[in-house]
């Protein structure tokens, strides 16, 4: 399983992985976008500006936005419970715009994890974890994760007890995942700041575990 952070053998003098030069033949699916996003502009619908503001926005989104909401649900009992019965109104009360899409936050506790994967493609909550890593997008993760679960999540460094539940949830262009992971043991005087420096994108996704304090 591609590991996106454990690529160290793969970088450039610099410190950067390498990669391919995107200087291939543009697809069918990126030509119409230029298509239209031009016409769009030549009809007055959009300008310039307000397309690299919205590119802008969304590359600002990052796991903190995703970290802020499950410390927030650690440290808040009334918010975790919005959080698991509407993770979409939970997340626009904390002020992320996560525009129509139905967020669906599920909880790993003493007896149970989850594990999130789009089965289709790479549907993820971009709008709280930002772009999805790698591998996340692979055709070996999108199929291992549902036929062989516990063996993807070993080679992440998660191993779980043998009588723990394990549900893998697939998202879809409608519905998205996010996990709620288990508040680390010996955090009870931690602020929900500290907190959140605590929660990993993999966390959020179910391949990892948050760190230790």
């Amino acid at each position: 399983m591609p590991h996106d952070h454990h690529d160290h053998d793969h970088l450039s003098p610099s410190g950067h992985p390498y990669r391919k030069d995107n200087d291939g033949q543009l697809t069918y699916w990126q030509t119409m976008e230029i298509a239209i996003r031009e016409l769009m502009v030549e009809k007055g619908e959009l300008t310039p500006a307000q397309i690299q503001a919205q590119i802008d926005a969304m590359d600002a989104r990052s796991p903190a936005n995703g970290a802020a909401v499950v410390a927030r649900a650690w440290t808040d009992p009334e918010f975790k419970q919005r959080l698991l019965e509407n993770g979409s109104d939970a997340a626009r009360e904390m002020g992320f715009d996560i525009g129509p899409m139905h967020l669906v936050a599920v909880e790993n506790t003493s007896d149970t994890h989850n594990l999130i994967v789009c089965t289709l493609c790479s549907c993820y909550p971009r709008n709280l974890l930002g772009l999805p890593p790698d591998w996340y997008k692979t055709r070996e993760y999108r199929s291992r994760a549902v036929r062989e679960p516990r063996a993807v999540l070993r080679e992440f460094g998660v191993e779980l007890p043998a009588d723990m539940t394990l549900r893998v949830h697939d998202s879809t262009a409608d519905m998205r995942y996010i996990v709620l992971p288990a508040r680390p043991e010996g955090t009870e005087n931690l602020t929900a700041e500290d907190l959140a420096k605590l929660v990993t994108r993999d966390s959020m996704i179910g391949t990892g575990l948050p760190k230790a304090p």
